[in-house]
């Protein structure tokens, strides 16, 4: 992800937002926990468990009166932000455009195109749900793992580059990329199709597109992670996806994102990140690629 070759803000000021962040947001979820406990859907089967999750006193959702525990995900995440000098790259602004949309729908499935110093954020505010993460550099992936081994997250390769993003782009105008089905069988170049099966089997709610490296020509760039983070959306068999882009300041995250997520579709914008949300396009086979 971009963010790790940039430098860190001030670390004390940064501490002080994330923390009060945090708690915010589990003040948050423990409020509509209460609210709507008997409304919640069973939560999503999580890959990884923390070793706090041993502890058999309390279930961690719903949230009911007798149980006030800090949920095992947000307790690691507050003492992995309370004893590192690095935090999030993205502003809290921007972090709050997901964390709102999280904390309606979690515990949800989360894709996360990246891996990076936020990932354990991701994770504990999407706490019950699977927030899965997928990194081009395989060496940063065991690097983050060492440190925080319960992030489920996985190596994938990109065969583009920045400098081809006017290219690909003409392809994706092409009528075959508009063809709403399973990225694994597209005619369209810019779909992936190297994931691992069960990112393809599953059906998330939210994708956040925060990844490849996109800030040289000869990075991979997020062009073909744009188009097909909208393309599961679509295939989706029923409801919305809300997909989020980072660092749409660049060239290729704006055009692309607007080109692929659709202006139609698009929510808010609040500093680098756009929100859209697009609906099933299997329902509905007459709705237009984009609206």
């Amino acid at each position: 992800m971009s963010m790790r070759s940039r430098p860190p803000l001030s670390i004390n000021l940064k501490l002080i937002l994330l923390l009060f962040f945090f708690l915010s947001i589990f003040m948050l979820v423990i409020r509509s926990g209460l609210q709507s406990s008997q409304n919640r859907p069973s939560p999503v089967a999580q890959t990884h468990v923390s070793n706090l999750t041993e502890e058999p006193a309390c279930p961690s959702l719903p949230f009911t009166p007798s149980c006030t525990k800090t949920p095992p995900s947000l307790a690691n995440a507050l003492i992995h932000y309370a004893t590192t000098n690095i935090t999030p790259q993205q502003t809290l602004k921007e972090i709050s455009v997901s964390a709102r949309v999280l904390e309606r729908k979690s515990p949800c499935n989360f894709l996360v195109f990246g891996l990076g110093h936020d990932s354990l954020m991701w994770t504990a505010l999407n706490h019950g749900g699977r927030t899965v993460f997928l990194e081009e550099d395989k060496a940063w992936i065991d690097q983050i793992q060492e440190r925080v081994p319960t992030l489920e997250a996985y190596n994938v390769q990109y065969d583009t580059k920045v400098h081809q993003a006017e290219e690909l782009m003409k392809i994706g105008m092409e009528e075959e990329c508009k063809t709403v089905g399973d990225p694994r069988f597209s005619k369209c170049q810019l779909a992936l199709k190297g994931f691992p099966t069960e990112i393809y089997d599953m059906e998330w709610d939210l994708i956040m597109v925060d990844a490849p490296t996109g800030y040289f020509n000869e990075a991979p760039g997020r062009m073909s992670a744009i188009y097909t983070a909208g393309l599961m959306a679509r295939n989706r068999q029923e409801g919305d996806t809300d997909v989020f882009v980072h660092d749409v300041d660049r060239v290729v995250e704006d055009k692309f994102s607007m080109a692929f997520l659709c202006e139609g579709y698009l929510r808010k914008q609040e500093g680098r990140i756009r929100h859209f949300t697009i609906p099933s396009h299997r329902t509905r086979g007459s709705r237009p690629f984009c609206p």
